[in-house]
């Protein structure tokens, strides 16, 4: 960067996460999480063990030059790079994101791609960027030809999901969840603030934010990461419970079970929850401080921790159910 240049304010930033199950039948612990997500030879990978096991990637840039979308049909140029990196948490769950951030005004002319690398993670616009259409088109998704960073991070989670070290044998099944994001300045003296949360077809979810000016873009791509996590939890769950018939009538009386394979149905279908999942609820564990609060508009509406414990009870009902043995969960009623 040159002396007395600085990188450009931003008025909209935008990101997506790929979330899934890592597909190995054990968790990876730290050593091999750093081998996975090691992205460059150039940069660490960042782990931590408090308040749980999670590893990060180095970010990687990927230098964009077409049109952003947008939701009136304007057609506004852009150049520059898009940020993506990965996460690792419990040496369970894989994350993908990739995220940019755009300034008001760009040049009315490409420079060269050193002016651009020296921003990293910054979309400069030809001219004045339409930030309400742009925004809107971004979480709708733009047409072919378009920026699309939800590509970018889908082509890094298929780049580790093809790691040697994962053994392609995942401990339950489960789908992969797409979360669109776009962020937008609030108004002066204005805290940060959730203005939409969607649940839409395909797996994806889109949020669109309002933050105070100067919140990095960084930040909010990991209060994304987060609720994305926690949302495919809940998602995971849910669909686990619903693959099930929960039944009040007892099976037949059988031996001793001797093995997992001679478990009651239920039982197999819910163990892996327990053993993969339940104790990875934890939100806001790595969420910036000043957009911690975000998280307390979710509790609100639509309850995310309420859902969980809800569930989490009704696996932990099921299972002891299923430990009473079969002559003592009948009672014939006394006239």
């Amino acid at each position: 960067m040159r002396p007395g240049e600085t990188t450009p304010r931003a008025v909209l930033a935008c990101g997506e996460v790929r979330t899934c199950l890592l597909p190995a039948r054990q968790a990876l612990d730290s050593r091999s999480a750093a081998q996975l997500l090691a992205l460059r030879a150039d940069e660490r990978v960042l782990l931590s063990e408090r308040p749980n096991l999670y590893g990060r990637s180095p970010d990687t840039l990927t230098g964009v030059d077409c049109p952003l979308p947008s939701s009136n049909g304007s057609r506004v140029r852009a150049v520059g790079t898009v940020a993506a990196r990965a996460s690792l948490t419990e040496g369970r769950v894989l994350q993908s994101s990739a995220y940019f951030r755009v300034p008001a005004a760009g040049p009315d002319h490409r420079r060269p791609w050193g002016h651009y690398l020296v921003r990293p993670g910054v979309v400069e616009p030809f001219g004045k960027l339409p930030r309400e259409a742009v925004a809107q088109g971004l979480l709708g998704g733009g047409r072919h030809g378009e920026l699309d960073v939800g590509l970018i991070a889908d082509g890094l989670l298929t780049r580790l999901l093809r790691h040697p070290l994962l053994d392609q044998r995942p401990p339950l099944r489960s789908r992969p969840t797409r979360l669109r994001w776009v962020a937008l300045p609030a108004d002066p003296g204005d805290g940060p603030s959730i203005e939409r949360f969607t649940l839409a077809e395909d797996e994806l979810r889109t949020v669109r934010l309002r933050v105070p000016e100067g919140t990095r873009s960084a930040e909010v791509a990991g209060l994304c990461d987060d609720l994305a996590l926690h949302d495919w939890l809940l998602t995971t769950v849910v669909r686990i419970l619903d693959g099930i018939r929960l039944s009040s009538a007892p099976p037949p009386a059988r031996p001793r079970p001797q093995g997992p394979d001679d478990l009651p149905a239920v039982v197999r279908a819910l163990r892996p929850a327990v053993d993969h999942l339940l104790h990875l609820w934890m939100p806001r564990a790595r969420v910036a401080g000043e957009l911690a609060p975000l998280w307390d508009a979710l509790e609100e509406r639509p309850g995310f921790t309420r859902q969980w414990q809800t569930l989490v009870q009704r696996i932990r009902d099921q299972l002891t159910l299923h430990a009473i043995p079969s002559s003592h969960r009948e009672v014939e009623p006394v006239p």
